[in-house]
């Protein structure tokens, strides 16, 4: 274990001051700064990290912040928790983590990684994972398989099996050590409530914690006992999975013990939660199964949701952080915001163990399809399309377009029904996990949606309706401009003009249920107010 160490002959003093982030960003950018000198490289950066692929190689420099749960002032703490980090990481990626090399200052005051002379700031060197085979990106693309979740689960058993405990970590699985973290995640969203957070669903994920924390000591004591308080991994969520060289975990958390020390179970919650958010919950359950019966540890299951909640309450807090960081970019603070937003949303679901059906609703050409996808991001919902439905019942590949004459062929009444009890169908087991369902279709006829509602109603979700409206002229512009694009709709102007009269008022929900958009304004501004609304 590396040891924190005094000012000695190759480190800074007084009169060589580290360079600022922003130097650092700048010098270390030039191909020239590195001893293998790559070509090129490309520079990332964290709220705490800036991270430079130069070529096979990644050096990372962290910032000079204090965070309060995290120091990193000084050089001495950078040093040292640079040292931890590839101690602690080459538990479960080995032969990634090279070590931590200098960075130096010559002469002429240019700026060398690995250079000679006195170091200025130093940096983890680390080979360069290869980036088609994240586990995050797999997701994205499609190509994960339950095979590779298996996997990952039989990994982390062994890894916990293994790893150290003693009475210090146990003593981080009490309801008192969790409650210290869970206080700290609540005071330091309190800024963002309203931004990342609704008022409501702050107080609502703090009311559960609290409670659940008060009612199962019990069961928690019991985990102690077990001997499941280790140190763990700490940050496992897919972006730090890479399915190469039998499975390489990284970038441990390393600047704060509590966060590492904790029940195992946390751990597999930690990215069972983020297979969720990356709607992929038949994944996520394969993942947790295989675990608990690879690790023997049936009790876990108790625990499970409490924890899917805590962690993303985690991930919805170090988001928001990155709104009030001036090295971000804007760009990527909006990303930040909405994903911030995600993750909040997500945490309410686990809390409340109840599901949500978003009915999108209104005429071909009004947006819903936009709008449920990334609704269904916003959400980590799962998108039930008629138009995709339909086609699958037809035997038909989603870009094979069938242009019917309203009302036949493949869009009957009869047709129709089938397409509708199939999305239905398809809804339920998500629901019953807890989950949200986006049914993109037209729903313009009251039994439609009637429909809809019972089935939510029998499993115990809410179901809301989205209408999406626009006036006559736009819709019959978006229709004429995308006829034969590549999609799965089938909708034209003639379609349109049939639909209007068909059209029924919407009086099966309530007015918190009930949420109107303007197909006219752009999609942020409409998921802003669903959001608000939801």
């Amino acid at each position: 274990m590396p040891e924190r160490r005094s000012c000695s002959h190759n480190e800074p003093c007084r009169h060589t001051p580290s360079p600022s982030p922003e130097e650092l960003a700048g010098a270390l950018r030039l191909p020239e700064s590195y001893p293998h000198n790559p070509g090129r490289v490309d520079f990332l950066q964290t709220q705490m990290s800036l991270l430079f692929l130069a070529g096979d190689l990644v050096y990372k420099v962290k910032k000079p912040i204090n965070l309060g749960y995290l120091d990193y002032s000084t050089f001495e703490d950078r040093r040292y928790f640079c040292e931890q980090e590839v101690h602690l990481n080459r538990r479960l990626c080995p032969d990634a983590y090279l070590g931590v090399v200098p960075i130096t200052r010559d002469s002429q005051g240019y700026l060398h990684v690995e250079g000679e002379g006195q170091a200025v700031e130093h940096a983890v060197k680390m080979r360069r994972l290869p980036p088609e085979r994240m586990l995050d990106r797999l997701l994205h693309e499609g190509t994960a398989t339950s095979a590779m979740m298996q996997a990952i689960a039989l990994r982390l058993a062994a890894f916990h099996k293994n790893a150290a405990t003693s009475p210090e970590v146990s003593a981080f699985g009490s309801a008192e050590a969790i409650r210290i973290n869970t206080d700290e995640n609540f005071e330091q969203t309190m800024s963002n409530v309203g931004t990342t957070i609704t008022q409501a669903n702050h107080v609502l994920l703090r009311d559960y914690t609290d409670h659940f924390l008060s009612t199962q000591s019990t069961l928690l004591a019991r985990r102690v006992e077990e001997a499941r308080i280790r140190d763990c991994h700490g940050d496992l969520h897919a972006a730090h999975v890479c399915m190469t060289n039998g499975i390489c975990i990284y970038d441990c958390i390393e600047f704060n013990d509590r966060f590492r020390y904790g029940d195992v179970i946390s751990e597999v919650a930690f990215l069972a939660m983020d297979l969720d958010r990356l709607r992929r919950r038949d994944l996520s359950r394969a993942f947790a199964d295989e675990y608990v019966s690879a690790a023997e540890d049936a009790g876990a299951l108790e625990l499970m949701s409490f924890y899917k909640c805590y962690r993303a309450v985690v991930r919805g807090k170090v988001e928001g952080f990155k709104l009030s960081d001036p090295m971000i970019p804007d760009d990527d603070r909006r990303k930040a915001r909405w994903l911030a937003r995600t993750y909040f949303q997500l945490a309410r679901s686990y809390a409340t163990g109840h599901g949500i059906m978003v009915i999108m609703s209104g005429l071909t050409g009004s947006g819903k399809s936009t709008v449920a996808e990334r609704l269904g991001s916003l959400l980590a919902g799962t998108v039930v399309s008629s138009d995709v439905v339909r086609k699958q019942l037809a035997g038909l590949t989603t870009a094979t377009h069938r242009y019917e004459p309203f009302g036949q062929g493949i869009y009957t009444p009869e047709w129709t029904r089938r397409t509708y009890d199939e999305m239905l169908r398809q809804a339920q087991p998500v629901l019953a996990s807890g989950g949200c369902v986006i049914l993109d279709a037209s729903f313009l006829r009251s039994r439609e949606r009637t429909l809809a509602i019972g089935t939510a109603s029998r499993i115990g979700a809410r179901a809301v309706l989205v209408e999406s409206t626009a006036p006559h002229e736009v819709l019959l512009q978006r229709l004429t401009e995308r006829q034969g694009a590549a999609t799965a709709s089938d909708g034209r102007p003639e379609i349109l003009e049939a639909q209007i009269p068909c059209r029924e008022e919407v009086v099966e929900f309530s007015e918190d249920d009930h949420i109107r958009i303007d197909a006219t304004q752009a999609t942020n501004a409409i998921l802003e107010d669903i959001w608000t609304r939801l």
